[in-house]
């Protein structure tokens, strides 16, 4: 980092109540929601016993080289669980009052500064907006900044949400930059220079932000990690080659909370980059990669980048395959910049295009290519109930592309993924105005602050539904249950507000004229809808795989081609870049 001009500051994280072990300690003995281990209240000693281990860190980070510390008091953990009455319940020096309950991000500043001198950066990350009961109020925040700056912090970064929060902060559901605001508020309040932070993912976006003024500096993450050149490219002025962050989560966060390495699902070398090296290659081969889906753009251009001569064979008039499906579903627009991030490097890197070819095996094996990649992806899979080819029924790609209309009420056979992307798309009544304004309206947070946690008195409002849905599971299981793990109760939560219907344990029984006759636990009954979309999973397309092998041609097989399992375009860009890499 200093070879290069940077400076670098280590975060220190006590994860309190949120850690996931039993030998967990907080303020109080109060269980969080979302781990199953009650943690030890601290005695008065054992609160200064912490404070002497931040102080010790800090001291560690300097003589190790870096320049500064964030200590982390926001988001639900350790210093953040002291502040808020939501979890410190103590009647001694450390609780009571707000003065009281923040003495400890006082003590844990001030001493970090005797420790480290004038100089040593000290950033504190101090929530802003804590989404949850019994939450700091606007003037207890601003008392906090005010004592923190005075204990000797040098920046005060802005953090968003407890982890407990029933509120989406991070996820693609919330608007960019949708909470700068709350930082906007506390200029004037603290001279030190402010962070802003949260779904800011472009340098279009973060450029806006502080030019508005709310804010002196911006914080990413997450968009480091879908692409590590991003700020070259912006101080370079090439915005649009950067890989953007989707806010997915899906191979970030949840596979930290799964116990895996973290990643990117649109950088799967993001964290692998030792082991996923990307060298140019020995010997340039001619490459067919057919089907231009995640999986086979991802090939693509990963092997053109190592000097491979890549075609890239799509029957469609466009790239993108099921990701321009997602596209159309609430919260999944931002794999707009997916497509366009690849569409960028396939002009780039010299692939050729070929769309609207519905290739064959002939015409393959004519152009004497050296290795054919079937990234062919899927067809969707029928179902097998009576009545199934009845005019009602539609298949998910004619809904999600808007080739057909549908009916005001709808029955959505199948709920994985898909169904759930289904039934919110149809379910989903386009809002006209602002989408921050209706974001932070919708999920009941009040930009007023009137009241502690930032919360909206009325709490979470109800999604206008432009149509009744049932969405319909033929297991017993939970509704939901194969969903990311961050981001599951998100689209659950989405569905009963939309008013979704979810029904599991269904017995499809027929489909004539008047709807869908089904039996759940042993009670037949009639749903009334004007339209069945059916999202009963996929089979794997790959009928050129035969006919290549056997007159001797390499052949690879990559994504829902490969395994036609639930559609994970993770899985299908992470395999993608592999081959591409290996070829």
């Amino acid at each position: 980092v200093h070879e290069n001009g940077g400076r670098i500051c280590m975060q220190i994280l006590h994860s309190g109540r949120y850690g996931y072990h039993p030998f967990t300690v907080a303020p109080s003995p109060i269980r969080s929601p979302i781990t199953p281990f009650k943690p030890k209240g601290l005695s008065s000693r054992g609160v200064k016993g912490q404070v002497s281990d931040f102080v010790r860190s800090a001291k560690l980070a300097k003589k190790a080289g870096y320049d500064g510390v964030e200590v982390m008091g926001s988001e639900g953990y350790f210093i953040n669980e002291f502040t808020t009455r939501r979890v410190n319940k103590r009647d001694d020096e450390w609780g009571g009052d707000a003065e009281a309950r923040y003495r400890i991000a006082v003590e844990i500043v001030r001493g970090i500064r005797e420790a480290v001198g004038p100089d040593f950066i000290i950033i504190y990350r101090l929530s802003l907006l804590d989404l949850v009961p019994e939450g700091n109020s606007w003037d207890e925040i601003v008392a906090q900044a005010k004592a923190v700056e005075a204990a000797g912090a040098t920046i005060i970064n802005t953090g968003i949400g407890w982890h407990e929060a029933r509120i989406p902060t991070i996820a693609a559901v919330v608007p960019r930059a949708a909470f700068t605001w709350v930082t906007a508020r506390l200029r004037g309040h603290v001279q030190v220079p402010l962070i802003t932070s949260n779904r800011i993912n472009t340098p279009e976006v973060a450029e806006a932000v502080l030019a508005r003024g709310d804010a002196d500096m911006v914080s990413m993450a997450r968009p480091l990690l879908a692409d590590p050149q991003f700020l070259r490219k912006a101080a370079e002025g090439r915005s649009d080659d950067i890989n953007t962050c989707i806010a997915c989560n899906q191979a970030c966060l949840d596979h930290i909370f799964e116990g895996k390495i973290a990643t990117c699902l649109v950088n799967p070398r993001a964290c692998h980059e030792s082991e996923l090296p990307h060298t140019p290659t020995a010997t340039r081969l001619k490459v067919a990669v057919v089907g231009a889906g995640p999986a086979g753009m991802a090939c693509a251009v990963t092997a053109a980048e190592r000097g491979h001569r890549v075609t890239l064979y799509e029957q469609a008039e466009a790239l993108g395959g099921q990701l321009r499906l997602a596209v159309a579903v609430p919260g999944k627009q931002e794999f707009k910049e997916t497509l366009r991030y690849f569409e960028r490097r396939i002009d780039q890197t010299g692939v050729a295009p070929r769309f609207g070819d519905r290739v064959d095996a002939p015409t393959l094996l004519n152009e004497g290519f050296d290795a054919v990649v079937l990234a062919t992806g899927v067809v969707p899979r029928g179902i097998a109930v009576p009545g199934a080819d009845h005019p009602k029924v539609l298949g998910y790609g004619e809904v999600l592309s808007g080739r057909v209309g549908v009916g005001h009420t709808v029955a959505v056979i199948g709920a994985g993924g898909i169904g759930f992307d289904v039934a919110a798309y149809l379910a989903h009544a386009r809002p006209e105005g602002d989408p921050r304004s209706e974001y932070l309206r919708h999920w009941g947070i009040d930009e007023a602050y009137r009241q502690a946690g930032g919360l909206a008195q009325s709490g979470q409002t109800a999604a206008p539904a432009l149509r009744k849905v049932y969405l319909l599971q033929r297991s017993s299981t939970k509704i939901g249950a194969g969903l990311g793990k961050t981001t599951g109760w998100i689209h659950r939560a989405l569905l009963r507000q939309y008013g979704v219907s979810m029904i599991n344990g269904v017995r499809y029984d027929r489909i004539d004229d008047a709807g869908l006759h089904i039996t759940v636990k042993a009670r037949s009954e009639t749903l009334a809808v004007a339209n069945i979309v059916v999202c009963a999973g996929q089979e794997s397309q790959r009928e050129l795989y035969a006919p290549l092998k056997q007159a001797g041609l390499k052949v690879h097989v990559i994504g829902g081609a490969e395994r036609a399992a639930e559609l994970d375009a993770q899985r299908a860009i992470e395999q993608g870049v592999r081959l591409g890499l290996r070829l």
